[in-house]
């Protein structure tokens, strides 16, 4: 497990941890640009061959769309406990974000005679994206799903990618099923973002693509960046746990394998300004990766030797400061007093206080949405919420004895600007012009 003196870090190493995985997307723009061209021009057969390329799995044209039957039959296949399961978290999500929701108008007398707002309204169409790859993601689907349900979009459709069998994950239909979305369509990876910016003749074109996925689906999202909205960006998985001196050694290598069992290119690291521990975590995580199924172990292997680790700091000062500089997805703070950090911490998607509030809390029951910004983006984007599906368009209205009040100010701002016939549509609007009352003067 690598161990990273902060103190001692050359600018070139310090660069490279803070970029992480996020880099790797640029690898892949020559490979989005060739599937986006070809799903523009050939629709429903670059899909299909598409698929069979990148996911292995071959579909007829008439199985791209995921059937209402096949979608109740998985939720009626479910065990009695995960269907509880699955609607326990459901609920608490809806809590969680229910409380997001802003007033559907608000509106405010400026001055006298002046009045401004704001409406809100839900967007039109919306496509979630739910990954499959390395397991499958139902927790995805209800974090998209239930705050776009609850922003009132009239069209939600999903994308993910099909199994071998070319069938989706049933757990991920049964939350579909108890989030109320009915259209489900059989593709991932380019070729998916590729058939919502164009659309298909299966596939209808959306406005907006949201959704956590792989340096393939990132670059190809940023290639179609003004073609549609392409959602937060949420890229390979990446956690902090920040502990000091106090921290229980065990419960801190448990929770960094939390991250590092995503995928190779994940980031999980330990930030902490005691040795001690640092040591003692580093030995504990050896002996527990013992204890992962082979493939888990080997994320985890890869990630603490890649993007992942240990890194010591002088103090705890410098601790949050490094944190805030790295903006993880994840942050959890296993601290003395963890609360009283809290206004000191800026940057992170989410921050998880104290020993009884893993990630995986987060990650599906807790409540908060678990779909995050990555690669540093928590500096300016938040995780996804109703706002995500939203949008706000303002208002004004004048009364005449309003517009007499600012007509002047106006119309010398517009001359301050160099701006004409802005000025001029103030000072002549009512100036000889039948059926208006005369001037305002």
């Amino acid at each position: 497990m690598k161990i990273y003196e902060l103190s001692k870090l050359t600018a070139d190493e310090l660069q490279a941890l803070m970029r992480r995985a996020e880099v790797d997307v640029t690898e892949h723009a020559s490979l989005a640009m060739e599937v986006m061209e070809k799903v523009r021009r050939e629709g429903d057969k670059a899909l299909l061959d598409y698929t069979e390329k990148f996911d292995g799995v071959r579909l007829e044209q008439s199985r791209i769309k995921v059937p209402p039957e096949e979608m109740a039959k998985a939720y009626a296949n479910l065990k009695e406990k995960t269907r509880e399961t699955l609607h326990y978290a459901a609920d608490n999500i809806k809590k969680f974000h229910r409380e997001q929701l802003p007033a559907e108008m608000w509106m405010k007398e400026i001055e006298k005679g002046i009045l401004a707002g704001e409406k809100v309204t839900p967007i039109s169409d919306v496509c979630l994206y739910v990954p499959r790859g390395k397991g499958s993601f139902p927790s995805v689907l209800l974090m998209l799903g239930v705050p776009a349900v609850l922003a009132g979009v009239p069209h939600i459709m999903v994308c993910t990618p099909p199994g071998q069998e070319g069938v989706i994950d049933e757990t991920t239909m049964a939350a579909a099923h108890i989030v109320g979305i009915k259209d489900i369509y059989k593709i991932g990876g380019m070729q998916a973002v590729a058939a919502v910016a164009f659309g298909t003749e299966t596939v209808p074109r959306c406005r907006k693509i949201t959704g956590p996925g792989n340096a393939y689906v990132n670059a190809a999202k940023r290639l179609l960046y003004g073609v549609l909205d392409v959602g937060l960006p949420a890229g390979p998985s990446e956690a902090i746990i920040m502990a000091d001196e106090n921290a229980d050694p065990h419960i801190v290598a448990l929770d960094l394998l939390i991250e590092a069992e995503h995928g190779p290119d994940s980031a999980s690291l330990l930030v902490t300004h005691s040795r001690s521990l640092a040591q003692e975590v580093s030995g504990r995580v050896a002996e527990l990766l013992q204890s992962l199924p082979l493939q888990k172990r080997r994320f985890a292997e890869n990630v603490f030797n890649g993007y992942g680790g240990i890194v010591l700091t002088d103090s705890l000062d410098e601790s949050i400061d490094f944190v805030n500089e790295y903006a993880p997805e994840h942050l959890e703070v296993l601290t003395e007093e963890a609360f009283s950090l809290l206004p000191r911490l800026k940057n992170a998607g989410e921050i998880l206080l104290g020993p009884y509030t893993p990630i995986t809390l987060c990650n599906f029951v807790l409540g908060p949405n678990a779909i995050l910004p990555t690669g540093a983006f928590a500096k300016t984007y938040s995780g996804v919420s109703v706002h995500d599906f939203l949008k706000r368009s303002s208002f004004g209205y004048a009364t005449r004895e309003g517009f007499a009040r600012v007509k002047d100010r106006a119309e010398h701002f517009a001359d301050t600007e160099g701006f004409s016939a802005h000025a001029l549509a103030v000072s002549e609007r009512f100036n000889d012009h039948k059926g208006t009352g005369g001037d305002l003067e």
